[in-house]
């Protein structure tokens, strides 16, 4: 780098800045401040003397510096500088500075004084304005003219004397063109990382949703799997049974026991009796019940068909058939309420809506009755046994029968004979209709006796009770009493001879 003589600064391990001022090569001035446009530079020494060091100077003229007094502003120099004698033991004369407008320092007299160097003639004077610093000023370089430019000014490179060029200093300032790119080009880098981080949000949500749909289709797969029902064979049934160890009770076409598939699934085992059958009815509630999905129709785990053993895997449902539900609504231990009755109701409504419309074909169960209404822990309605369904086309409305079939009390008029009409999914109506009745009055249709047949299959007791005759349930709440009525409207309309009168399951379900 090219400077002039005597303006070097340097730095100490305390990061401040020290000017080494010529003929005083041992010492070092601490910088306070620099003021380049007045040319002045302010010094001190701590914890020093700073005078002492300065007389060296003497009348060197090698230094760039002057002193500057900070009371006039601008260069001094001393015009009254006074000697006189130290005291009478001592045998030399020291310099005293004596400044004018300050103190006569020769009264009242020094007592002592100590030398510290020969002056041979004052040229400069200096002052202090806090006792430990100076002002310093240097007239060349004069860099005014430079600044009053707007220009910085240096040491000619190629000059042979100490002369100075003013320049203009090369700035960080970006052109408009320059800066235009620039804010192009950062928006540009800036929409293509958006772009990109998009891009990547819809891959990543891309492959995201394709492991989605192929976890959806493993666990259809797996629930498929689970919802198709199981063959067992013979040895499974009794290990799932316990050997046949708690029954459930004994139904029309078999007993029911109680086993465990896991330590978490119960399971209802219905073991059939028909084995000298042809297994029709096996085959028929098999093949029907593996197509059916629905919350009020009970779902077929699995089946055994082994040798002769033939047997059904059911849910098991804690609270067991609607049957033992059925009690007048005075008996309060085992009256379930109206408002359960009314859901109780309108689940089987649904269970045979979905059976007549929800599947390809139309199932007509045959067999509807308070023993084949399985309740659970809820008191949800499941419709079970399916041995006497029948499928049919959804356009066929009737279908050929040659015997007649279901539980008595509950089997359609036209069942019996084809003089009421023919079989068709309104036979399922009939038997909805007189559970409807049964559950309103309270009565089994199934213990009746020979002489009793005609009011079964026409429960003239349910007119008298609507016209107020022979009533002998007693319903206090005004509610209850409406439900108790509608059921027994819909039972009415469900219970018509003629099977063209009678309503779909579907204006069943809206009327419940």
């Amino acid at each position: 780098a090219t400077y002039l003589p005597g303006f070097e600064l340097s730095c100490n391990d305390k990061h401040q800045a020290l000017l080494k001022l010529p003929k005083v090569p041992s010492v070092s001035f601490f910088v306070k401040q620099i003021d380049y446009k007045s040319q002045q530079i302010q010094i001190y020494y701590p914890n020093n003397c700073l005078a002492s060091q300065l007389l060296a100077l003497g009348n060197s003229s090698t230094s760039p510096f002057r002193f500057i007094s900070p009371y006039y502003g601008g260069e001094t120099s001393y015009n009254n500088v006074s000697f006189f004698r130290c005291a009478s033991s001592s045998s030399y004369s020291c310099p005293i500075l004596q400044l004018d407008s300050i103190s006569d320092i020769i009264d009242p007299g020094i007592l002592s004084c100590t030398k510290v160097r020969d002056v041979l003639s004052v040229q400069w004077r200096f002052t202090y304005d806090d006792k430990t610093s100076l002002f310093l000023g240097w007239s060349n370089p004069n860099c005014g003219q430079c600044e009053a430019q707007g220009k910085k000014c240096r040491l000619k490179s190629d000059g042979m004397k100490e002369e100075i060029e003013c320049f203009l200093c090369k700035t960080n300032k970006i052109s408009t063109s320059t800066l235009v790119l620039i804010v192009a080009g950062t928006i540009i880098c800036l929409m293509l990382l958006v772009l990109l981080a998009f891009a990547m949000y819809h891959i990543y949500r891309y492959f995201k949703t394709k492991g989605e749909d192929q976890d959806r289709i493993e666990k259809f797969l797996e629930d498929y799997r689970a919802m198709k029902p199981t063959r067992f064979t013979y040895k499974d049934i009794k290990r799932i049974t316990n050997g046949f160890k708690e029954s459930l009770g004994e139904g029309a076409h078999g007993a029911v026991f109680k086993g465990m598939l896991s330590k978490e699934i119960l399971v209802a085992v219905k073991v059939l009796n028909d084995t000298q059958g042809d297994g029709k009815d096996f085959i028929n509630e098999v093949g029907t019940m593996g197509k059916i999905h629905h919350v009020n129709v009970v779902r077929l785990l699995g089946f055994c068909a082994d040798g002769f053993h033939r047997a059904l895997v059911y849910d098991l449902f804690p609270n067991g058939s609607l049957q033992k539900f059925l009690a007048p609504p005075d008996n309060r231990d085992a009256f379930l309420g109206w408002v359960k009755l009314q859901r109780i109701a309108l689940g089987v409504a649904k269970g045979l809506e979905y059976l007549h419309l929800g599947c390809d074909h139309r199932i007509l169960h045959f067999d509807i009755n308070p023993h084949n209404v399985l309740l659970d822990d809820h008191f949800t309605p499941k419709i079970t046994d399916f041995g006497l369904a029948k499928l049919c086309p959804k356009n066929q409305s009737t279908v050929s029968m040659t015997a007649a079939r279901g539980t008595l009390g509950y089997i359609a008029p036209e069942v019996f004979s084809r003089n009421f009409g023919n079989v068709s999914y309104k036979s399922d109506i009939y038997s909805f209709g007189m559970l409807l009745l049964e559950m309103v009055g309270g009565r089994k249709n199934t213990n009746v006796s020979g002489e009793e047949i005609f009011q079964v299959l026409y429960p003239e007791w349910i007119h008298n009770m609507l016209e107020g005759k022979d009533i002998h349930i007693d319903i206090d709440n005004e509610g209850d009493m409406k439900i108790a009525k509608k059921l027994a409207i819909v039972g009415l309309w469900c219970i018509q001879w003629n099977p063209v009168d009678r309503p779909s399951m579907k204006t069943v379900v809206q009327m419940l």
